[in-house]
């Protein structure tokens, strides 16, 4: 996977956006960073795309910018010349899809079927746009028709909303989606940014999913420990669990036997993304101790910790299962 379909699959979400008129592109793109979510596919549906994309590219370097809608090789120039670093095309063009793969352009085309799937394996791709994702009977197709290709990657668009979002995420083959819920062209007329900045906001919450995992609280020894864990099973009437390194009263406190991370113990927020949760930090500026990584045995992160503390507790991040 190139570096950017892998900046791509961090997001996890790419706004999908048409824009009628260049100069809102801007507080655009302010809107987009402030809502932790500065990813843009500006599609080719009106003329102000080109000059949307190099307004935002200009004055927001920050935001991934893309092109969408993106239908002749002129386009694709077009697009790169105003400073696009994605392209992404609404069905399978093999004169588009040659271009970027000859100029090592990242290109998602639309793919909607098993043929599509196999012209874009003929020319190196391992990520395509299944497109229009719920028109095509939605992730049931998308899993049925991806079986055969193990080593094919998908982006879903259309008709993807938060009530469907992590339906299609949850899916390992899916490494983003696309959507234009957050960016309305009716908000973005209407220079309701803060409006945007908030759906942008609301649908990166939506898509990390923090919950609190349970509070572990810093014990001397054992015997504390369990004191601990069973006064909170005895008011709580909660189940006490005990083990080697700690005991938990239910499944949401656990007293630690001896002093652990933090100066009174670690709060465990559960993630639906640990990937894109540690993304989303180095984002918003929050630092991460990657040195405190606990993995899977496919390699994957099961755990980490913030470098900081936060009221004398340790926090750290959980992968939910």
């Amino acid at each position: 996977m190139c570096s950017i379909l892998e900046k791509i699959r961090l997001f996890g979400i790419i706004p999908v956006i048409k824009i009628d008129n260049a100069n809102d592109a801007v507080p655009l793109g302010k809107a987009l960073i402030e809502g932790g979510l500065p990813v843009a596919e500006i599609t080719f549906r009106t003329a102000a795309a080109e000059n949307a994309i190099k307004n935002i590219c200009s004055h927001h370097p920050s935001v991934l910018v893309g092109a969408g809608t993106v239908t002749s090789v002129e386009h694709v120039k077009r697009a790169i010349d105003a400073g696009a670093k994605f392209i992404v095309s609404p069905g399978f063009n093999p004169p588009v899809v040659d271009f970027c793969v000859s100029n090592n352009i990242a290109i998602i085309p639309g793919c909607s079927n098993p043929t599509d799937i196999e012209l874009a394996l003929q020319y190196g791709l391992d990520t395509v746009k299944f497109f229009p994702a719920e028109a095509f009977g939605g992730l049931a197709t998308l899993k049925a028709m991806s079986a055969p290709y193990s080593m094919m990657r998908f982006v879903p668009t259309g008709g993807i909303g938060p009530e469907n979002l992590n339906n299609y995420l949850s899916f390992e083959k899916v490494i983003a989606c696309g959507g234009s819920w957050m960016v309305k062209d009716e908000l973005i007329r209407a220079g309701r940014f803060d409006e945007i900045t908030r759906l942008a906001r609301e649908a990166v919450s939506l898509m990390l999913g923090f919950d609190i995992a349970h509070v572990g609280i810093n014990a001397e020894n054992d015997e504390e420990s369990f004191e601990i864990a069973n006064r909170f099973a005895n008011i709580f009437n909660m189940p006490v669990k005990q083990g080697n390194t700690s005991n938990f009263a239910g499944t949401v406190i656990e007293a630690c036997k001896g002093a652990g991370p933090g100066k009174n113990g670690h709060i465990a927020i559960k993630t639906n993304s640990i990937d894109r949760a540690v993304a989303y930090f180095d984002r918003i500026g929050v630092q991460v101790d990657m040195d405190t990584a606990k993995r899977f045995e496919n390699g994957s992160i099961a755990a980490v910790y913030l470098k900081e503390e936060i009221g004398g507790f340790a926090v750290h991040l959980m992968q939910k299962k």
